[in-house]
C-alpha cells in the first residue's frame, strides 16, 4: 500500500473561493441551480436600474452560473446586465453562453470588445464566438484582431461546420524526436507561451507531421536521459481537419482518448481536439438526434420563436400530408364501417399500437447508425431480429386484443381479425422501422431527421388496411 506523507494539518484546509458555494447558499440550491428568488432579485435590480446591486449579487457567482443566469433572463434585460457586470463578463462567462444568448449578446457589443474577448479565447471558443455573426459583423471584428490570432481563426471558419477543422485548438505541445526527457522538461519549464493546460506531447518529424505522443505521467517518471523515440508511443490516431464532430465523438469513445493530434490533408499537425470539447460534442448530438426524430428543431428554449415555429410547421405540414394519406385508405371502407360500426371504434388500436413499435425499433435502429453498431456487416441480422421481436410481441398483442374483444362483445370472429391485424401491423412496424432508417443512411439523408414520418405512415397505412381489410374478406362487414 502507498502511505501519505506527513503534511501540515493546514494544508487540509480548503482554500477560500469565492467562486465555490455550499451545497445549499444565497444563489444556488442544492442541485446547484439557481434560486428562483436569487434570479427574481437580480431581474429586480435591472428594473430599478441598480447596477451596483446587480454586481453585488453576480460578483460571487462562478462565471458558468453567470452564464445561466443571463438564459435565465429576459432577452430585453440581458444586455443591461451585461453592462451592469462588465467587469465580471471575462472569456469563462463568454465560453459558457448559450449559443443563441452568446450570438445575440455578441452582435449587440462593439467590433473592438468582440475582438479583446476573442483573443482571450482558445481558438475554437473564439471561433465558437464569431461564427454566428455576419458576414460584415464578422469582417469588422476580424479587422480589430492581431494578425496572427485572425489567421486563426480565418483558417478555423473556412473548413465546414462541425468538423475538426472548427473544433481544434491551436495551442499544443509539438518537439522533435530527437529530444531527450530531460531537454523536454527544460523545454516545458523555459518556454512561457506554452498553453497553460496539457496532458499530451506530440511528437513529430521534420516536416511536422506527429508520429507519436508523450504522456506528461510518463515524462514525470522517465530518467533525463532516455530519448523521445524510446518512450514515445507510436500508435496514435489521427483526425483528419475535415472529420465530422460526430465520428470524432465515435473515435474518442471507442479508443478512450484523453486528447488526438488533428491534421491537414498533407498529415501536418495542425491542431488537437480534447476529451472536454467531446463532452460537449456527445451531448450535442445525442440531443440532436432526439429532437430530430420528433421534428422539434434545434429545441433550444432560447431559439428565436419564429425559427421554431417554421421548423416545427414544416414537418407537421408533412405529417398532415401523411394523416390524409392514412384516412384515404379508411375512405376505401366507409361501406365495411358503415354496416359495423364498431370497426370504427376498434381501428385506432391497431394502427396506434403499430406506430408505438415502430417507434421503439426506429430509436433503436437511429441509435445503432449513430454509434457505428450498425454496419453493412450485421445489417440482415438486425433486420432478421428484430422481425422475430415484432412477430413476438404482435402475437403477444394480438392474442390479448383478440382475447378481450372476444370477451368483452361476444365476437369470437372480430376479437380474430383485429388480433391478426396486431399481428401484421406489428411486423409492419419492425420492417419499417429499421429499413427506413437504413435507407435514409445509404442515400447519405439523417435518418434522424424524416424516418419518424414515413414509419408512421407505414403503421397508420398498415393498420388500417390489415384490419378494414380483414373484416370484409372475412364477412364481417
Amino acid at each position: 500500500m502507498m502511505s501519505e506523507p506527513d503534511l501540515d494539518p493546514g494544508l487540509h484546509e480548503p482554500m477560500p473561493d469565492a467562486a465555490v458555494e455550499s451545497p445549499e447558499s444565497e444563489s444556488l440550491d442544492q442541485d446547484n441551480r439557481l434560486k428562483p428568488e436569487f434570479v427574481r432579485a437580480v431581474k429586480d435590480a435591472i428594473d430599478e436600474d441598480d447596477g451596483a446591486r446587480v454586481y453585488a449579487l453576480c460578483e460571487k457567482l462562478h462565471p458558468a452560473d453567470i452564464a445561466d443566469l443571463f438564459e435565465l433572463l429576459d432577452e430585453d434585460e440581458r444586455p443591461r446586465m451585461a453592462r451592469a457586470i462588465s467587469d465580471l463578463m471575462g472569456v469563462e462567462v463568454i465560453a459558457e453562453l448559450n449559443d443563441w444568448v452568446r450570438e445575440a449578446l455578441v452582435e449587440a457589443l462593439p467590433a473592438d470588445v468582440v475582438a479583446d474577448i476573442a483573443e482571450q479565447l482558445d481558438t475554437d471558443d473564439a471561433v465558437a464566438m464569431i461564427e454566428d455573426l455576419d458576414h460584415d459583423e464578422q469582417q469588422a471584428v476580424l479587422a480589430e484582431l492581431d494578425p496572427e490570432d485572425r489567421a486563426a481563426i480565418e483558417a478555423a471558419l473556412s473548413y465546414p461546420e462541425e468538423t475538426a477543422g472548427r473544433l481544434m485548438s491551436r495551442e499544443f505541445v509539438a518537439v522533435h524526436e530527437t529530444m531527450t526527457v530531460g531537454d523536454l522538461i527544460d523545454f516545458l519549464r523555459e518556454h512561457r507561451e506554452l498553453p497553460t493546460e496539457f496532458w499530451e506531447v506530440f511528437i513529430v518529424d521534420p516536416m511536422h507531421r506527429p508520429i507519436g505522443t508523450c504522456a506528461l505521467s510518463w515524462i514525470l517518471r522517465t530518467p533525463r536521459n532516455i530519448p523521445l523515440h524510446d518512450v514515445m508511443v507510436r500508435d496514435q490516431t489521427l483526425i483528419p481537419a475535415t472529420m465530422d464532430q460526430e465520428e470524432i465523438a465515435l473515435r474518442f469513445q471507442k479508443y478512450a482518448l484523453i486528447s488526438a493530434a488533428v491534421v491537414d490533408e498533407a498529415g501536418r499537425l495542425i491542431g488537437q481536439i480534447t476529451v472536454d470539447d467531446i463532452v460537449h460534442i456527445i451531448q450535442e448530438e445525442a440531443s440532436e438526434d432526439i429532437l430530430r426524430l420528433s421534428g422539434a428543431g434545434d429545441g433550444d428554449i432560447n431559439e428565436p420563436i419564429l425559427m421554431t415555429v417554421r421548423t416545427r410547421l414544416s414537418w407537421l405540414v408533412v405529417n398532415l400530408g401523411t394523416a390524409i394519406l392514412a384516412s384515404s385508405v379508411v375512405g376505401l371502407f366507409q361501406g365495411a364501417i358503415a354496416k359495423f360500426a364498431l370497426l370504427a371504434v376498434l381501428m385506432p388500436i391497431v394502427s396506434g399500437m403499430g406506430g408505438n413499435a415502430g417507434t421503439q425499433t426506429l430509436a433503436v435502429v437511429v441509435r445503432a447508425l449513430a454509434t457505428n453498431q450498425l454496419t453493412d456487416s450485421n445489417t440482415w441480422r438486425m433486420i432478421f431480429r428484430e422481425l422475430r421481436i415484432a412477430m413476438a410481441n404482435g402475437f403477444a398483442l394480438g392474442a390479448l386484443i383478440g382475447g378481450g374483444t372476444w370477451l368483452l362483445f361476444s365476437n369470437p370472429l372480430l376479437g380474430a381479425v383485429i388480433g391478426t391485424a396486431m399481428v401484421v401491423n406489428n411486423l409492419t412496424a419492425g420492417l419499417a422501422g429499421i429499413l427506413v432508417p437504413v435507407t435514409l443512411d445509404r442515400f447519405r439523408v439523417d435518418p434522424a431527421v424524416s424516418s419518424a414520418v414515413f414509419v408512421t405512415t407505414a403503421t397508420d397505412t398498415m393498420g388500417f388496411f390489415s384490419f378494414l381489410g380483414l373484416a370484409v374478406l372475412t364477412g364481417l362487414a
